[in-house]
């Protein structure tokens, strides 16, 4: 049933976004590209922030996922990989494919091993904060909602936002049994807080425990 509700979803997220969101509007791909170098002037800051989190989610999925693909007969790299450019329209096949995994028995190279790493959930944190903050702060909401309404890749990049939010607790509550972390609150705070929890998971999470790895030649 868990295959079979990601699959429903994700078809019908890609029939959404290509059939009934709204459609294009010219400047979109010289908007992509100014978003991209950080030409940020001139642009509403609200949208300025939405992209560069787009950018935040896939590392934060690569933190998790990356560790719970190492033992998947489908590996998460490229699923990861190209989520970069499409976010949840690359991760859903994924977390279709893969099977309950709430344990680790290594190994924990030097890939997982940053991958894992407190540090890398705290730079994350601090990157998601910032542009968070200067979304709310700085951004005119006015012209965020008319360009959600009228243009396709705000409007489709706002869906994957909220996509990646609501998948996240698929991999959650693996990868809190694979460190022996049984709260229900912090998974509920967790998946609750749109990306910040994800994030401070990230910084806060036990690492997995050593004794549990050996050396291997494929990470993922």
């Amino acid at each position: 049933m868990r295959r079979f509700g990601l699959s429903v979803l994700w078809i019908s997220v890609l029939v959404y976004a290509f059939v009934f969101a709204p459609p294009n509007q010219p400047g979109t791909t010289d908007l992509i590209v100014r978003l991209s170098v950080g030409d940020w002037n001139g642009i509403n800051p609200a949208v300025s922030a939405l992209f560069s989190v787009m950018g935040i989610w896939p590392m934060v999925y690569a933190a998790i996922a990356l560790i719970d693909g190492h033992q998947q007969p489908a590996k998460a790299w490229p699923f990861v990989v190209a989520s970069f450019g499409t976010g949840a329209f690359a991760m859903l096949p994924y977390l279709i494919w893969r099977s309950p995994n709430p344990t680790f028995t290594g190994p924990k190279n030097w890939l997982l091993r940053l991958l894992d790493s407190r540090w890398l959930g705290l730079m994350l944190l601090l990157a998601s904060l910032g542009l968070v903050g200067y979304g709310l702060i700085a951004g005119d909401w006015s012209d965020f909602w008319q360009q959600w309404r009228t243009s396709r890749f705000i409007h489709v990049a706002s869906l994957d936002f909220c996509l990646l939010w609501g998948l996240f607790p698929v991999l959650l509550g693996d990868d809190m049994a694979r460190r022996n972390l049984k709260q229900p609150l912090w998974f509920w705070i967790v998946a609750l807080l749109p990306l910040l929890g994800a994030a401070a998971y990230l910084t806060l999470r036990p690492p997995l425990p050593e004794e549990q790895t050996s050396l291997a030649d494929n990470p993922v």
